[in-house]
């Protein structure tokens, strides 16, 4: 790479890496403090916690890594037009096409990165995070109560109180557990409860009650069912590890499925490194079209309102494609081929504008 180029590219690159630090740093500060409004410290921990920003934010970076290089493309090659080096480049013999060029030996490695994040990283980052909310949000888990509190939810009608708790080993006294159901209620009161991890993944997480007693409030029959007991297990329900989401599914998996929610995450996922490119080719038409310093403002307001407008439009491509409403071609691609063509007929108005003033 020549001198020239390689200046231009450090333009690009050094507020790239500013951008991706401060975007980075101010989603993992948001991720925090939502997740410590939801009290996860006191379920999980600080250490859970932290891993769990960190997965949160690896699983952003797909959209964060080209919102940074679109950003820092229009950065850099704006400082350089409005200092005027862009037209002494140009008068040194430096064509467009050139400069292009220069930007694409950027935009294609970054968008190699995140299109392997989006592939590869993100499956994993998708498959821990879900194991950690809900063992955050688990009704269930012995590990988010504390003594002399109660605990209900909503969704599924339950409560749950526990009148003491050792922290140490986890073993809790008195407890009443209410939870609702559709042909009646259930009241389990037992004198002492703690929590069986299992052995094996396969095995379903329990907790083990002791000297208790189960009643069973129904609402059609006349009398209602009291059980004695001095062991019961209770399951806990582990659909968030059985369920199959797809966000975390191997891309491998997804390419042998032929259901349209599949093709759609594994045809996104495969977008992300084009996406990239397209977005930053973009970026580059903005400095073509207002040269001149006063324009600024107004270039960055309408380059913020097409990045949002892409992405918008790119979620909605893969929700046809979920629906069927658009088959699997031409899929999530139709956003990326209408940018490609609105390029391809931008460089081409450019060059046959240019000859013109040449000839003039």
């Amino acid at each position: 790479m020549k001198l020239i180029e390689r200046y231009i590219a450090r333009e690009i690159l050094l507020p790239f890496t500013v951008v991706l630090l401060i975007l980075v740093g101010l989603y993992a500060s948001f991720v925090s403090a939502r997740l410590l409004t939801g009290a996860v410290t006191e379920t999980l921990g600080v250490a859970a916690l932290l891993k769990l920003v960190f997965l949160k934010t690896l699983i952003a970076l797909e959209v964060l890594i080209p919102v940074a290089l679109y950003i820092s493309v229009i950065i850099g090659l704006d400082r350089l037009n409005k200092d005027q080096e862009l037209n002494i480049i140009r008068s040194a013999g430096v064509s467009g096409a050139r400069i292009v060029l220069t930007v694409l030996t950027v935009a294609i490695p970054v968008g190699i990165l995140s299109g392997t994040l989006s592939a590869y990283a993100r499956p994993w980052a998708y498959s821990e995070s879900y194991i950690l909310d809900a063992q955050a949000e688990a009704e269930l888990n012995t590990n988010r109560f504390q003594a002399g509190r109660f605990y209900g939810s909503e969704k599924s009608g339950r409560v749950v109180y526990v009148r003491s708790k050792n922290d140490a080993t986890k073993e809790m006294e008195d407890i009443f557990h209410y939870i609702k159901k559709k042909e009646g209620s259930e009241i389990v009161i037992a004198q002492q409860a703690r929590q069986v991890h299992p052995s094996t993944q396969e095995d379903r997480p329990h907790i083990l009650l002791s000297d208790g007693i189960v009643y069973e409030l129904s609402k059609t029959a006349s009398v209602d069912d009291m059980i004695r007991f001095e062991d019961m297990t209770y399951f806990i329900d582990k659909d968030f590890v059985l369920k199959y989401r797809r966000k975390a599914a191997a891309t491998r998996t997804l390419w042998e499925s032929s259901q349209p929610h599949d093709i759609a995450e594994l045809q996104w996922r495969i977008s992300r490194p084009l996406s990239t490119i397209l977005m930053a080719l973009l970026a580059v038409t903005y400095i073509r079209i207002s040269p001149r310093q006063e324009k600024t403002e107004r270039t960055y307001i309408i380059a913020a309102l097409v990045f949002a407008a892409y992405y918008n439009l790119s979620g909605l491509a893969r929700s046809w494609v979920e629906q069927s409403v658009v088959g699997s071609i031409p899929g999530v691609w139709w956003l990326d081929l209408l940018i490609l063509a609105f390029l391809v007929g931008y460089a081409a108005f450019s060059n046959r504008k240019s000859l013109f003033l040449r000839r003039s």
